[in-house]
């Protein structure tokens, strides 16, 4: 196997799966999660992400909470790298969202303290979970193809202003005890079967409509998707594009179901599109109803 020209390393929110991240090399810092403001745990590791979706279905009212990783987490990666004089770069949640890379700018310098050869680029993708997986899947394409650490950084810096993430949540509940809508807009949604669509972009929530009922909220942010493929001036071949659902695996497949039939009928045909399961890093906001897609365009460096 080739030696890769740099190690990546991303916080939980990345949200690839634990298999997944092993086979592509990408070192993975995990959040914490606690359903009661004392015991945190490892979320999907010490805390499956079925057993904490599950509880939100089973416990409705009940809002967990998210802590970052510390610096000490991220260092165990770096040194281990520094040591053997290999760069890394490093892909954390966004600054609007979490602390999370101020916490590896820390251990960075933890690390060039005591290794004061070691090259580590901390980079904020203004993104999170399905956005931020796109981003770290195209960083692995990147290295992959024989790209410095620099080069890689620079490229995935300009690729930021093309991620996005749209998706829909069954109840304002969770965004709304977020402090993201205002309690009236919450109730007129519970009252009225009004499900929002969303848009996350340069770290940053923005409305983009609202659908009532579920079926016409998941065309709604199939919409959003095809507008901005149109926008882009590409193709589903042009993209990373994945599909993420919180608590409902089966309606995630039929998202992705819907999705290639609306590609085949735009295109003649349409990319296998990955489905994940939304990290508890989001998930505590969005709440277990969650879905939707993530999606950044390819570098057209490689």
């Amino acid at each position: 196997m080739t030696k890769p020209t740099f190690h990546i390393v991303s916080d939980g929110s990345c949200d690839l799966p634990l298999p997944e991240t092993e086979k592509l090399g990408v070192d993975t810092v995990r959040f914490l999660v606690s359903f009661d403001g004392e015991h945190y745990k490892k979320e999907g590791l010490e805390v499956p992400l079925e057993d904490f979706y599950q509880k939100m279905v089973d416990e409705p009212g009940t809002y967990p909470m998210t802590a970052a990783p510390s610096p000490d987490d991220f260092c165990q990666y770096f040194e281990k790298y520094a040591a053997a004089g290999e760069d890394v770069l490093c892909i954390c949640i966004s600054t609007k969202l979490s602390s999370s890379l101020q916490s590896a700018r820390i251990a960075a310098q933890m690390t060039e303290e005591a290794y004061p050869n070691a090259r580590i680029i901390l980079l904020d993708s203004l993104c999170a979970t399905l956005m931020q997986s796109a981003l770290v899947l195209e960083a692995c394409r990147l290295r992959d193809a024989g790209l410095s650490v620099e080069e890689a950084a620079r490229i995935l810096t300009d690729l930021r202003k093309t991620a996005r993430i749209f998706f829909t949540v069954g109840s304002f509940d969770y965004i709304q005890h977020g402090g993201r809508v205002g309690k009236m807009t919450g109730l007129a949604g519970a009252l009225l079967n009004v499900k929002p669509l969303i848009t996350l972009q340069d770290g940053e929530i923005h409305s983009s409509g609202i659908r009532r009922g579920r079926r016409r909220s998941l065309e709604g942010i199939l919409e959003l998707l095809c507008r901005y493929l149109k926008e882009e001036n590409c193709t589903p071949k042009d993209c990373i594009i994945i599909i993420g659902y919180g608590h409902d695996r089966e309606e995630g497949f039929r998202l992705r179901d819907m999705t290639q039939e609306r590609f085949r009928s735009l295109y003649g045909e349409s990319p296998l599109l990955a489905v994940h399961q939304i990290g508890a890093t989001i998930g505590v906001h969005a709440g277990p109803t969650s879905i939707g897609y993530g999606v950044v365009r390819h570098s057209s460096a490689v």
